[in-house]
């Protein structure tokens, strides 16, 4: 497992001691827990970025809803 150094505003530093004290967990398992819990949304929206400037550049193109549901047997109308 790799380390990390990492410096908290003094109000954010002292509501996580507060909440480690009252549930006697440590404040590592709290920040581990928030790091993993945001960073797939962190992911998922450099990747959305990523795909809106390929759209804006012409790299790519979108596909209409009722297209990929088609295309995957989704569409409940056929």
């Amino acid at each position: 497992m790799g380390a990390v150094s990492l410096r908290l505003p003094d109000d954010v530093s002292r509501r996580l001691q507060r909440l480690a004290e009252r549930t006697g967990r440590s404040k590592t398992f709290y920040m581990l827990e928030a790091i993993q819990e945001h960073l797939d949304d962190l992911e998922d929206l450099y990747i959305a970025e990523q795909r809106l400037i390929d759209l804006r550049a012409g790299k790519s193109e979108t596909v209409p809803l009722d297209e990929v549901m088609k295309r995957y047997g989704m569409d409940d109308r056929a």
